[in-house]
């Protein structure tokens, strides 16, 4: 990697739905949140690692939460919104933006786990910032714009060993 060196500081913020559904949809598998965060840091200073995850009181969902602690993300929780029309609505858009927004003074690189072209917008401020942006999403459910704007493109489809389990 262009740019990178042992002393950069590095957030990783992981959008855990955006990722469990893509994983879900084409692999039928699971993310290795492990191998994640250590390609990620791929050796660098490792300041904050976030997960950010949605409560659906599904069985199996605690025990998950868990293993992302222990490998080393701080989970931030959010339950799913129920509408009495029987839609639900979850995502983490605005906090994972705020996060990052307030990362941005204490770390030299974001690495945004997700593809969701939301998070274009915010790409471009964090470069403007003077913070260096890399993505990490399967290249396939990766809005174009959101590629763009990143420094660097992780395709995890490239390395499914790596990355599903």
């Amino acid at each position: 990697m262009e740019n990178v060196h042992p002393d950069q500081r590095v957030a990783v913020l992981a959008d855990a739905q955006n990722l469990y559904h893509t994983a879900q949809s084409i692999y039928s598998r699971n993310i290795d949140y492990s191998s994640l965060l250590e390609e990620a840091v791929d050796g660098r200073r490792l300041t904050r690692a976030i997960a950010y995850v949605i409560r659906a009181d599904a069985p199996e969902e605690e025990s998950f939460f868990e293993a992302l602690v222990e490998i080393g993300f701080e989970t931030k929780i959010k339950a799913i919104k129920r509408f009495s029309d029987g839609t639900k609505k979850a995502d983490w858009d605005v906090g994972m933006s705020l996060d990052a927004v307030t990362l941005a003074n204490h770390v030299d690189t974001i690495v945004l786990c997700t593809g969701d072209g939301d998070f274009s917008r915010l790409c471009s401020h964090l470069r403007h910032e003077g913070v260096r942006v890399e993505v990490m999403a399967f290249g396939s459910s990766t809005a174009e714009e959101l590629i763009e704007e990143a420094e660097q493109f992780h395709d995890l489809s490239a390395r499914e060993e790596t990355f599903l389990l």
